[in-house]
């Protein structure tokens, strides 16, 4: 694998071997999937690969019958399993062999590395008062390759402005299909300013450290010069903190969705503060089978709608416009 030296160092040595010497770029790798007992996996340009135990890799197809796990078996060759040490290796090196500094993020189920990469965690819950205090006996590991692709919203920045001031905007988009890349860049563009419209300050409430990936309080993405972060808080809380301290005119928030998030944004408008988020969802209809979004559809809250999609889930497809929508739902005519 060419680049991603961040991502080969958190890797057991074993495993970090595989993928140097695999034919990937990268740019194009997603997601790997460490479970113990199990193939390792990844996502590379929207496919699925697996590993032969040499250490080639091989797409991993729909399963024949009397196969196991896709491609398991041919001839000798078997597919590469992750071992439970490697998985514990793996840990240690991402959480610097100091996983209880990490504590509260490993309550929420994932670690950010440097280099803004994620770590999703799945082991057993250890509780507290119905609440989940930790995270021990970790055996599943979701490494998420962070790729910023900027420029990919400057084709929208017509679209999200009425005159200097930024329109409440909401991007919708079925899981992977780029709502929380595309609303990266738009931060981004609008902190630093353009041509046409000078910057202004952001504040960014990201719950789950995906939008700026802050590794010990600093953004690994860019977000712009004029971006402050509350990293790792709930988002509605986030947002009225911002609002208290740092006099955000855009506050920025990924997948809204709850009754608190909503209120937030009601608040956040209330204040004089233009509003970016994303939500989950295919189409408006969609959006509107949901009460609490529907509401705000109702309110008239937002502005904009951006509709993504693609025909398949390869970064080429990341940020694909199916539809720029006004506050009455109806599709705007080109800037």
């Amino acid at each position: 694998m060419t680049g991603g030296e961040e991502i080969l160092k958190i890797l057991a040595g074993s495993l970090r071997g595989i993928l140097k010497q695999a034919p990937f770029s990268f740019g194009g790798l997603q997601e790997l999937k460490l479970r113990a007992g199990k193939p390792l996996l990844c996502q590379y340009e929207g496919a699925e690969y697996g590993f032969w135990e040499d250490g080639r890799p091989v797409a991993m197809g729909r399963r024949e019958p009397g196969e196991g796990y896709g491609n398991m078996d041919a001839g000798t060759r078997r597919i590469r399993k992750v071992s439970e040490q490697e998985v514990r290796e793996t840990l240690e090196y991402a959480g610097s062999y100091s996983l209880y500094a990490y504590e509260e993020e490993l309550r929420q189920g994932f670690l950010t590395v440097r280099g803004g990469h994620r770590i999703g965690l799945a082991g057993k819950a250890v509780l507290s008062g119905g609440n989940i205090r930790t995270l021990k006996h970790i055996s599943f590991l979701n490494i998420r390759l962070a790729h910023q692709i900027k420029g990919c919203a400057e084709a929208l920045l017509p679209y999200l402005y009425e005159g200097e001031r930024v329109c409440n905007t909401l991007i919708l988009s079925p899981p992977g299909y780029g709502k929380t890349t595309l609303l990266r860049d738009a931060i981004r563009l609008i902190s630093d300013g353009t041509t046409r419209h000078a910057g202004v300050t952001v504040g960014v409430s990201d719950e789950r450290s995906e939008l700026a990936a802050c590794y010990e309080g600093i953004p690994q993405n860019d977000v712009g010069a004029r971006t402050d972060v509350l990293d790792a808080c709930p988002k509605a809380q986030g947002l009225f903190m911002l609002i208290r301290s740092m006099s955000p005119q855009v506050v920025a928030a990924d997948e809204i969705g709850n009754e608190e998030d909503i209120e937030a944004l009601r608040k956040a408008s209330c204040c004089g503060c233009s509003i970016l988020a994303t939500a989950h969802g295919a189409s408006l209809e969609e959006l509107f089978q949901k009460p609490s979004l529907n509401t705000l559809f109702e309110e008239g809250l937002f502005e904009r709608y951006i509709l993504l999609g693609s025909q398949g889930r390869g970064r080429k497809n990341v940020g694909q416009v199916l539809g720029i929508f006004g506050r009455d739902g109806k599709t705007l005519p080109g800037p």
